[in-house]
């Protein structure tokens, strides 16, 4: 009898032991399936806002707009070096002169800060040789990390075809760009992706990218909030190619209340080359800077060269006021006030909108 009761007891004690298991088993998950939504809702800190935008003013080599972000970023914390190794990696993406130019910038930058008193935060040294036997397959490695898939030797298609530019590929930016450790693998995709996100005629490499950069932890409100900075930053089209990518709804580049008008402006004949100047300088930094400028096209008349005509189109009535309040405009209507004889506006309205977005594509 003792025997069948004690027998009872294991089993009993068995039991609870399986139980408690269980129970902190499904705790352990559910902690984990929390952690998880908790990581996958985690947006952009300032350091990496800092960079998208960095990396997409370089890779379309807007330099002004360049210096103002890099001071933006260092102000934020973000280290000298970790900067100048996301320029250096840039040169595989948008080329040799926007990433040395970038490059000469962030010199320029440190400079003037420096003379400022300012001490920029330092991160370790980047190590420049890589003394690994077989490079080739040290990049290849890397590449399956960051996509997750096997990588073949050589890689299909462009590989077969060129395989100089696959040696290349996998031996320089994956083996000695992507292995050095001044950035992570989250890091230099989150450069890469701004970087493709702010040129046309790459989705395909920005597809892939995207993709890479989910397998290192980028998460789906960081692209939809990068598509937001490059939307400011560069423009509405390019952002819509992340959206297109990631699955957000893309938003129209024509809105509703959109602004397109045309100056007509008479300068009095001694002001005229002056005038002229002054004019070049304040739309080019209108279309340059301000998101909301689509377009500042100056004119003049062959047969009246005071006669001055300019297309401007605004992406909305918003964008327009906001260009009043700007400190090129208000220069140039500063500075011009004396030199206009006559001026008329007269806005206009497009008898074909769905034409709009080819304005001006054949320039480029």
């Amino acid at each position: 009898m003792k025997n069948t009761m004690k027998q009872i007891n294991n089993k009993k004690y068995k039991k609870y032991k399986v139980l408690q298991w269980v129970f902190l088993l499904s705790i352990t998950l559910s902690t984990t399936k929390m952690s998880a939504q908790t990581n996958s809702n985690q947006g952009l800190n300032s350091h990496q806002t800092s960079m998208i935008s960095i990396a997409a003013y370089t890779s379309v080599g807007d330099v002004p707009s360049l210096k103002t972000e890099l001071n933006t970023g260092l102000d934020a914390g973000l280290k000298v070096e970790e900067i100048k190794e996301a320029m250096v990696q840039l040169y595989a993406y948008c080329g040799f002169p926007r990433s040395l130019s970038a490059i000469n910038t962030l010199m320029t930058v440190l400079e003037e800060r420096k003379a400022k008193g300012i001490t920029d935060q330092l991160a370790k040294s980047v190590a420049v040789e890589n003394h690994t036997t077989n490079r080739y397959e040290q990049g290849r490695k890397v590449l399956e990390e960051l996509t997750k898939t096997p990588q073949k030797k050589p890689a299909p298609g462009f590989g077969e075809f060129a395989p100089r530019i696959d040696a290349f590929l996998k031996e320089h930016l994956f083996a000695d760009v992507f292995s050095n450790e001044v950035l992570n693998y989250r890091q230099r995709e989150l450069v890469t992706i701004s970087a493709l996100a702010s040129m046309a005629g790459v989705e395909a490499q920005l597809q892939s990218h995207i993709t890479m950069g989910k397998n290192t932890g980028i998460t789906a409100i960081q692209l939809k909030q990068l598509a937001a900075i490059i939307e400011s930053k560069i423009n509405r089209t390019q952002a819509n190619t992340v959206r297109k990518i990631i699955g957000e709804p893309i938003l129209p580049v024509m809105e509703k209340d959109m602004m397109v008008r045309i100056s007509e402006i008479e300068i009095l004949p001694e002001y005229l080359a002056e005038y002229n100047a002054i004019l070049k300088e304040e739309s080019s930094a209108s279309v340059k800077i301000e998101p909301g400028v689509l377009a500042i096209f100056p004119m003049f008349q062959k047969e009246s060269p005071n006669q001055i005509r300019i297309i401007e189109i605004y992406a909305n009535k918003a964008a327009y006021q906001s260009h009043l309040t700007t400190p090129h405009f208000k220069q140039y209507k500063t500075a011009t006030l004396k030199m206009v004889k006559d001026l008329k506006l007269i806005d206009m309205n497009s008898l074909d909108e769905a034409s709009m977005t080819e304005i001006f594509k054949k320039l480029k």
